[in-house]
């Protein structure tokens, strides 16, 4: 298990690359540049724009676009550009590009000051065009380098609040933007938590980052948003130094991380006595996390935090084995009731020997984990042909 990345679809382009022959094409990806410049008369230069964002529409096209500096350098300034220039199509066209990890290297070395550009807009209030801008940014933040180069950016931001923390607070401030959603601020920050220093700043005691995205686990309007926080609270569980924290009355990660997970079952008086308050006599119409992906982050959030002795106790003392054991009931896709019985095993069996209670710090021999991925390859492939399956199977009548 690693830490999570995760990014934006491809923007819709409408196209792609024009026919002809290569040369001819690379030829027309030249001839934007002059109309992409400020001075371009306005109609020509949404035009152009229009073209560009129909090139990064497919594969072709992307590949003519990497090997033009200038034309990516343009599209850069374009996107951060105001009105009117046409900067919403040139931010688009950077989403497409940065969907693609084999991009991330030629737009970075073209405009080495993209990531500072973006996170403005993306932080700016005013900016119309802000979801745009951390859609591209959470695309490119999968990849570690321009990852890197972001964090590098927040840690240089102007004095005041950290960039981090103004990340943080346009996520969780709703209406933040009155003209864009900002979803996408989700999966950027759940990106950066794959950086050590991005989880030591989201584990502070002192800055309550953490408990201010807890409610965000059952975020209704947005999937993008609720899959990018459940990614950041499950990569800030690798770190088994702050589990007590976040299992303590401080914090109480876990009924945020089982309450989706949870449906309307009845348990007996006895077994809801062992649930904390928030999921205990749950309304009949309670719906369970919709997202697969979604469900197996808590559940694999939930098993770090069993990583060691006190967490595990702690987790059973909760009462998460009677969630899990209704959620295994229910669950239908392959993967996601993999992890599930993979946490309940480690919560009913038996507590490891002496000197291995912490399951992050236990060194595995190198031809036992290799034997271990051979059989995380063949459970995947049990679960591909499961999900097959059961997508060939005729529905019910």
């Amino acid at each position: 298990m690693r830490e999570a990345a995760a990014g934006a679809p491809g923007a819709e382009g409408g196209g792609g690359a024009p026919g002809g022959p290569p040369g001819a094409a690379a030829a027309e990806a030249a001839a934007l540049l002059p109309f992409l410049a400020p001075g371009a008369r306005a109609d020509l230069r949404a035009a152009a724009a229009r073209h560009v964002l129909a090139l990064t529409g497919s594969g072709p096209g992307r590949a003519l676009l990497a090997g033009r500096a200038p034309l990516l350098r343009a599209l850069a300034e374009l996107a951060a550009a105001p009105a009117p220039a046409p900067a919403r199509d040139a931010a688009r066209a950077l989403v497409n590009l940065a969907a693609e990890p084999g991009l991330h290297e030629p737009l970075l070395a073209a405009e080495p000051g993209l990531p500072a550009r973006l996170l403005g807009r993306a932080l700016d209030p005013q900016w119309p065009w802000a979801e745009e801008a951390a859609a591209a940014l959470a695309n490119l933040s999968r990849e570690p380098a321009p990852c890197a180069a972001l964090m590098a950016v927040l840690a240089a931001a102007e004095p005041g609040a950290p960039g981090l923390e103004r990340l943080v607070r346009a996520l969780c401030t709703p209406g933040y933007n009155a003209r864009a959603p900002l979803h996408y601020l989700g999966p950027l920050l759940s990106n950066l938590s794959q950086r050590p220093a991005a989880r030591a700043f989201l584990l502070d005691p002192d800055r309550c980052v953490v408990q201010r995205l807890l409610p965000f686990t059952q975020y209704p309007e947005s999937t993008v948003r609720r899959g990018g926080v459940v990614g950041t609270l499950r990569n800030c569980c690798f770190e088994h130094r702050h589990h007590e924290w976040l299992l303590g009355p401080e914090v109480d990660i876990l009924p945020s991380l089982l309450l989706p997970l949870a449906g309307p079952e009845d348990f007996s008086e006895e077994e809801m006595e062992r649930l904390p308050v928030d999921l205990q006599y749950l309304p009949p119409d309670k719906q369970r996390e919709p997202d697969a992906d979604i469900r197996k982050m808590l559940i694999e959030a939930i098993m770090l935090l069993t990583a060691t002795a006190a967490g595990r106790k702690q987790v059973r003392d909760q009462g998460a084995y009677l969630i899990l054991r209704e959620l295994h009931s229910w669950e239908r896709e392959p993967d996601v009731r993999v992890a599930c019985e993979k946490l309940i095993q480690v919560l009913i069996g038996d507590e490891p020997e002496h000197g291995m209670e912490n399951l992050l710090q236990v060194q595995v021999p190198e031809d036992v984990e290799r034997q271990l991925q051979q059989l995380d390859r063949q459970e995947q492939e049990q679960c591909e042909r499961e999900r097959q399956e059961q997508e060939l199977a005729p529905e019910p009548t």
